[in-house]
């Protein structure tokens, strides 16, 4: 239990530290960032499937084209959001991204109500209606939808949808997605190339070649982690958890990047905040009625 809770939260707290590693490549485009956090991620995750003599699974998984066409998918939603996000962080909206993952928990209670056709309880109803209230008052004061939170939360909700019923593990379906991706990646960072553009060649900073390289662990050891602590601790602790990560985004946005935060906006954060306390709420007191039970 107690080792499942360090692993999780390690992961957690590398995600929240994300936006340091993404600043500090905030002279490279996002996609061809995007586009070397792909090719490194293979490269390190083939290396880790080599080691650990784990290469069973891909002649079986290229036989089922239906699992082929769903992790097609998953990939792209997963580099959808990779990419928003790097977008986000290097174009000064930390703490919109943070909000994205601040309400990813109620987008997945709301998918699995559309999608997996669960019936919801009152609290968690309620729940969705205050988040609801609160991202309808960033709207108005912003005169705009919260857009980067909303496709951050809902891509990487229709991605963990995918992947609830996916036929992989982690690290094996992280491993099928950057494979399925590669090819593309590759295409773009050749062309790159033979443009005189690619950062990992062209940057006269070591230390840009070497961030861009550090994409394949960065990338692949939180979800390792994650997916570590998930097997061992109970759901609801895992719940709680995963809410280190927008909170640092959150303090780093206005700590160190010095982004606005006005009283009219932060209203609008505390009644999301409140909506998360009271889903939670909501699930640790039906949890502990059904003990009993």
């Amino acid at each position: 239990m107690n080792r499942g809770i360090a692993y999780a939260a390690l992961a957690f707290l590398i995600w929240g530290l994300f936006p340091l590693y993404f600043k500090a490549l905030h002279e490279v485009p996002p996609v061809q960032i995007l586009a070397h956090r792909m090719v490194w991620s293979l490269l390190f995750l083939c290396a880790v499937l080599t080691i650990r003599r784990q290469w069973q699974w891909l002649p079986d998984v290229l036989r089922r084209p239906r699992v082929v066409a769903t992790f097609t998918l998953s990939a792209l939603l997963l580099s959808a959001n990779w990419f928003i996000y790097i977008w986000a962080v290097n174009n000064g909206h930390v703490i919109d991204a943070s909000l994205g993952y601040f309400i990813n928990p109620l987008v997945n209670v709301l998918l699995g109500l559309l999608v997996l056709k669960e019936r919801l309880r009152p609290g968690q109803w309620a729940a969705i209606g205050v988040a609801a209230l609160g991202v309808l008052w960033l709207t108005v004061q912003a005169g705009e939808l919260p857009w980067i939170a909303l496709l951050l939360a809902g891509s990487f909700g229709a991605y963990g949808l995918l992947r609830k019923t996916a036929a992989l593990a982690a690290l094996e379906g992280l491993s099928f997605e950057t494979l399925l991706l590669f090819p593309l990646a590759a295409i773009y960072v050749g062309w790159l190339t033979l443009q005189g553009d690619n950062a990992f060649l062209n940057t006269p900073s070591d230390g840009t070649r070497w961030l861009l390289a550090a994409a394949g662990p960065i990338t692949a050891i939180p979800l390792l982690l994650f997916a570590a602590g998930a097997r061992r601790i109970p759901l609801s602790v895992l719940g709680m958890l995963q809410y280190i990560g927008p909170t640092i985004q959150m303090l780093l946005g206005l700590t160190v990047f010095g982004e606005t935060f006005s009283a009219a906006r932060l209203a609008g954060f505390v009644v999301i905040w409140s909506a998360l306390a009271l889903y939670m709420a909501e699930g640790l007191w039906t949890s502990r009625r059904a003990v009993p039970a």
